[in-house]
């Protein structure tokens, strides 16, 4: 069974947290980092992303990048922006986007079941990434931020939920320059924590990571080493535990996570087509996007049209928890063997959109010269991702889009 512990939050005072919570460290480079930080001295993004506060040109993996990240945590400590609890507390934590709201438990996710699997995963993780990851919660001896998990819904969390945020004012309540609203409520009942702690440890019997996999695996492996380092280490230390939100897996959706490619391999559009007839039926769209409307069907932009691509049957098996996915389709039919792209997670000739960006920036991109085509996909289900995480399977890279990205900054676990 799951543990998920109680702990006590380092977080801003109720004025400050729209101020200070920004979105995750890797979903901006550090051109867009510095402008979402312009004239926003509190914002955690010169925490996450400190190479904002340091020349442009600063190597983001440098000795001085850390360090000033660390600078600045003290400083927010030091100024009263960021502030501990006295008490250990479970957290609600809950995001509105498109008048639907999801609502998850913030608490401390177990390193040892992150290493023996009780937490699982569906995707591989680059081992460049989580050193980055790993010096980041080294240098500042904490969870800066969160992880994405998601558990098998129990109905007596559900009510536990239901009843505090129905009769406790949240703490931090705003709406986003984005437009998604973030809603936090601090669990102030012993009792309550007390019961939350217990139901996850009899009737959650695991967890999956949705978002945060390198954040997930860095928490994790830097707890194990403090682990080994302290020879009187008993199994209860802060460093045994890493932040993470859970949510209810019935609340979830995944959304599209797209594709664009700079080059045909040395083929005409006219060739490439052709090639792709081997795998797919094709039926040209003309201007208007085109999103695909259920599994095995893609949408694709070239020279200026929309295409729909409907895998044949014999492309794909539907009893294989890979094989069925749309991701695996496309490596398998068309990145791989048409356009010669053997490690999507290291290749530069393909990038990958997050579907929040819409269809329109597919186009954009081909339009403008940068990108050759591009694959619009049916959105991976829930069902798909748990049955993998399940089986032990790994999806292939960029294969699901959670959506709205947690925001960071909201509270903080110290790892002493």
């Amino acid at each position: 069974m799951a543990v998920v512990k109680p702990f006590r939050g380092l977080r801003p005072p109720a004025g400050m947290a729209s101020e200070i919570a920004c979105l995750p460290y890797d979903v901006m480079n550090s051109e867009e980092a510095a402008v979402m930080a312009q004239g926003k001295e509190k914002s955690l993004l010169h925490i996450t992303k400190s190479e904002i506060d340091l020349p442009e040109g600063t190597d983001v993996h440098s000795e001085e990048v850390y360090s000033k990240a660390v600078e600045n945590f003290n400083e927010w400590q030091k100024r009263g922006w960021l502030v501990q609890d006295r008490e250990s507390h479970y957290y609600i934590y809950a995001q509105t986007m498109k008048g639907r709201t999801q609502y998850g438990i913030v608490g401390a996710a177990s390193v040892s079941d992150y290493l023996s699997g009780v937490i699982k995963k569906h995707e591989l993780t680059r081992p460049d990434k989580e050193e980055d990851r790993m010096i980041h919660v080294r240098a500042n001896n904490a969870n800066i931020e969160p992880v994405f998990f998601a558990y098998p819904a129990v109905r007596e969390l559900d009510k536990i939920v239901e009843r505090i945020v129905k009769k406790v004012k949240p703490e931090y309540d705003f709406v986003a320059e984005d437009g998604i609203g973030h809603h936090f409520w601090v669990v102030w009942e012993a009792k309550t924590n007390a019961s939350i702690e217990k139901i996850f440890s009899e009737k959650v019997p695991c967890m999956y990571v949705a978002d945060g996999h390198h954040r997930t695996a860095a928490a994790a492996l830097v707890g194990k080493e403090k682990r080994e380092k302290n020879p009187a280490h008993k199994g209860d230390e802060e460093y045994n535990f890493f932040l993470a939100v859970h949510f209810p897996d019935n609340q979830l959706s995944i959304i599209d996570y797209n594709r664009v490619v700079k080059d045909l391999n040395g083929m005409t559009a006219g060739q490439f087509l052709a090639r792709l007839n081997e795998s797919f039926e094709i039926k040209e769209k003309g201007t208007k996007n085109f999103r695909p409307r259920k599994l095995h069907n893609f949408g694709m932009y070239l020279d200026g049209k929309w295409y729909s691509l409907t895998a044949r049957k014999g492309t794909y098996d539907d009893a294989d928890p890979i094989g069925v996915l749309d991701v695996t389709i496309l490596t398998d039919k068309v990145l791989m063997p048409l356009l010669d792209i053997l490690d999507l997670r290291r290749s530069k000739r393909i990038d990958f959109v997050g579907g929040i960006r819409g269809l329109g920036e597919l186009k954009r991109r081909v339009d403008s010269g940068e990108m050759k085509v591009a694959f619009a996909l049916y959105p991976v289900s829930m069902k798909q991702l748990i049955t993998i995480a399940d089986t032990g399977n790994i999806m292939p890279p960029k294969s699901t889009w959670f959506e709205p990205k947690l925001r960071s900054g909201l509270v903080i676990h110290k790892l002493d």
